[in-house]
């Protein structure tokens, strides 16, 4: 193909692409001819659906508000029903269902609550007040039923109960309770030692199945601002019921005049009583009474230390006077193993009191019971510096005739025994009122008055010793009374504290008594068994040795002084008494390897003389195994129509 034809065909195809681009253009005109029409028209459709749109739109408006007055309306008439059964509930009291009572004030709070909330609803205040007189009264029913409860459930604590709750050591048997805890016991200390670690089991006061009860009634009641009305009946209640325990188990309000008016023996008594009523009240019925007011209580702290409080203050005050009008009574010796008892049980108590009456509601108390322990350890030791003195000044007349332990003696060995059971106790108070600053050594200190006491007790012996006419009954006496101290300090724990040294040294103040006795008594009446004071070998240095040199008469004379001063000092030494039998014999022994060899030894060179002549029975009237005989009769106490029998 040449080039015409090539161009021609370019050219049809030029005229094809340009007819084909006239055609778009005309397409394209009419397209937009087409879309504005249709603008146009959505234009004017816009225009005529608005009305209806605004329409739909109130409708759907109306219809969220009729949902919500609907869910309004269903909300008050819920609340209206469950008024309406609470109100049935509350009409039927606390008794029947004491739990759907509580769970009707709860409702009736709320819906109190959810009015207050909405006070756009009409009629709101009608029925708040419907609400309101309607919870009035509920609470006022909770009141009475709280009192109900509580009075119901609370009764005095028998004896036997409180017993049941102590250790097995401190439950009263065949001894009374004032037995219990006795200060003359041997086993004190061990009793002491064993108390600290036994355990007390508090009564059940309530039941535990009515506390949660009366638990949620007090909460009620303090949501309701009834504090003070469950303060008054908690402390009415509780309080009267306390008392009236305390008092089946003995215990008595007295006043220092009625405790000065006692006998002895009577308030003895008392005192070991109170000794047992504190140990019961403090870990017994005042940990219980603690235990359930913190129990029904709970979360009102304010309200539950203060209602313990005056719960137990009148209680804790009669108890605590009586041991405060002892302390403040005239001091006796006697007192002192009772005032360092009622010691002890103080500071026994001491922790436990701090513990259950630890809020500062209490705190009047606490000072009051630290203040008692403080005035009876005051009072203990001048009571014991009383002793002393007494010991020392003790002036009774009464002698003891036959030359025994004197009363004193005992009664001071006794005391100072009793008082080594106490030496834990002694100790506190050396320490209590030492004023040196420094480490105090409580064992010296206890040393120190030990010695004392024996001390100002032989001065006192050696003055009560002058007023034995006899000089014999003189060492008899003291031999007694020391031997009798010194026999009592090595069988006791005085002996570690006063020491080896010290017994030795009163040993031999026995002996040398002893020795006075055997020189003052028979040096006499040996010297009836000497003649012209020659002496021989025979006769323990006291016999005549050549008979020849001596005359009838004069040996009849000896035989007959011998017979009369011995028959004497048989009679008077018969009457005597030494009442340790080791000592009794030992000095009998020691008389008689004196005067029997002695005599033996003068019938044997000058009793044929006598017998040779008349009625020689009338001159040795004894043989040496009647004297001997004799000799153990000496120093048994025999009254004289004993003796002539």
């Amino acid at each position: 193909m040449g080039v015409p034809q090539a161009m021609e065909v370019l050219r049809n195809r030029a005229s094809l692409v340009r007819e084909s681009l006239q055609k778009s253009q005309t397409i394209t005109e009419s397209m937009v001819s087409i879309l504005g029409s249709f603008d146009h028209r959505l234009s004017a459709l816009e225009t005529a659906m608005r009305p209806t749109q605004i329409r739909t739109h109130s409708i759907r408006k109306a219809h969220d508000n009729i949902d919500k007055t609907l869910k309004a309306a269903e909300t008050i008439l819920a609340q209206f029903d469950l008024t309406r059964k609470a109100e049935a509930k509350i009409l039927r009291g606390p008794h029947e269902d004491l739990e759907s009572y509580l769970e009707a004030i709860d409702q009736l709070r709320s819906t109190i609550k959810f009015f207050s909330g909405h006070q756009s609803f009409k009629s709101n205040d009608g029925i708040l007040n419907h609400a309101n007189t309607l919870l009035s009264k509920a609470i006022s029913k909770l009141e009475d039923e709280f009192r109900s409860l509580l009075t119901n459930y609370s009764k005095p604590v028998e004896p036997d109960c409180l017993f049941d709750g102590l250790p097995n050591s401190l439950r009263p048997s065949t001894a009374s309770p004032a037995k219990q805890g006795d200060p003359g016991s041997k086993n004190h200390s061990e009793n002491q030692k064993s108390l600290e670690k036994a355990v007390y089991t508090p009564p059940t006061l309530i039941p535990p199945r009515v506390l949660p009860l009366l638990h949620d009634l007090a909460q009620q009641m303090v949501q309701a601002g009834h504090q003070q009305q469950l303060f008054r009946i908690y402390r009415d209640t509780r309080a009267s019921v306390l008392e009236q325990s305390l008092r089946k188990l003995g215990v008595e309000r007295l006043s220092k005049d009625d405790v000065q008016k006692m006998q002895w023996e009577v308030l003895e008594a008392k005192i070991g009583n109170w000794i047992h009523y504190m140990r019961i009240a403090v870990k017994l019925l005042f940990a219980g009474e603690k235990k359930i007011c913190d129990h029904i209580l709970h979360g009102i702290d304010s309200l539950r230390d203060q209602c313990f409080a005056e719960v137990t203050a009148n209680s804790v005050a009669v108890l605590l006077s009586f041991g405060d009008a002892i302390a403040k009574s005239k001091r006796s010796p006697e007192k002192l193993f009772v005032l360092l008892d009622m010691y002890e049980i103080m500071r026994e108590l001491h922790s436990e009191i701090e513990l259950i009456f630890g809020s500062k509601c209490c705190t009047e108390m606490r000072e009051s019971a630290q203040s008692l322990t403080k005035r009876l350890a005051q009072t203990a030791q001048e009571t014991f510096v009383d002793f002393e003195e007494a010991v020392e000044k003790d002036a009774t007349k009464t002698a003891v005739l036959d030359g025994t332990v004197h009363p004193l003696t005992s009664y001071v060995i006794n005391y100072v025994k009793f008082l080594f059971d106490y030496q834990s106790t002694l100790k506190q108070l050396f320490k209590e009122f030492d004023d040196d600053e420094t480490d105090v050594d409580a064992d010296a200190q206890l040393t120190n008055v030990t010695t004392r006491i024996m001390h100002a007790l032989q001065n006192n012996l050696d003055g009560k010793s002058k007023q034995y006419k006899d000089p014999a009954l003189t060492q008899i006496f003291l031999m007694n009374n020391i031997h009798y101290i010194v026999r009592s300090v090595r069988r006791s724990e005085a002996k570690d504290l006063l020491g080896d040294d010290w017994v030795q040294i009163h040993r031999r103040i026995v002996q040398q008594h002893a020795n006075q006795y055997k020189r003052i008594s028979w040096a006499k009446i040996l010297q009836c068994l000497t003649v012209q004071g020659n002496a021989s070998s025979g006769g323990g240095g006291l016999l005549g040795g050549d008979t020849g040199n001596v005359s009838r008469a004069m040996i009849k004379d000896r035989f007959k002084t011998f017979n009369v001063q011995f028959e004497d000092l048989h009679m008077r030494q018969s009457q005597w008494t030494v009442p340790d039998s080791e000592l009794r014999e030992s000095l009998r022994l020691a008389v008689a390897e004196v005067l029997l060899p002695a005599y033996r030894s003068f019938i044997k060179r000058f009793g044929p003389m006598i017998e040779n002549g008349k009625n020689p029975g009338k001159y040795i009237k004894y043989r040496p195994e009647d004297l001997e005989r004799m000799l153990s009769e000496v120093f048994e106490g025999k009254t004289w129509n004993e003796q002539k029998r």
